[in-house]
């Protein structure tokens, strides 16, 4: 992958949503909902702070996350579909 986020900012590859519910009822592709895990592929190379100092950042590539239903802004880099969110929209680290 050629691209690179900038500062606090990480690429996540989103894992495929579910295709059964618990009850092992198959679920269209249209009732899906949007995955809120994936795995880190690209880390930037953190925030500077007002002293000129670098925050290093707590994420590392091949980390699998959790991150907010809705948060980053979802992209397509040769049709693999990837998410540039903020270190701080991640919620955990699974």
């Amino acid at each position: 992958m050629n691209v690179k986020p900038l500062e606090d900012r990480v690429i996540i590859q989103p894992m495929e949503a579910e295709e059964k519910s618990a009850g092992g009822i198959i679920i269209p592709d249209a009732a899906k909902e949007k995955p809120q895990k994936g795995e880190v592929v690209e880390v930037g190379p953190g925030k500077t702070n007002e002293k000129g100092q670098k925050i290093e950042m707590s994420l590392k590539k091949g980390d699998k996350v959790l991150f907010g239903k809705y948060s980053g802004t979802d992209i397509s880099i040769d049709g693999n579909d990837y998410l540039i969110v903020r270190e701080s929209d991640v919620l955990a680290v699974l």
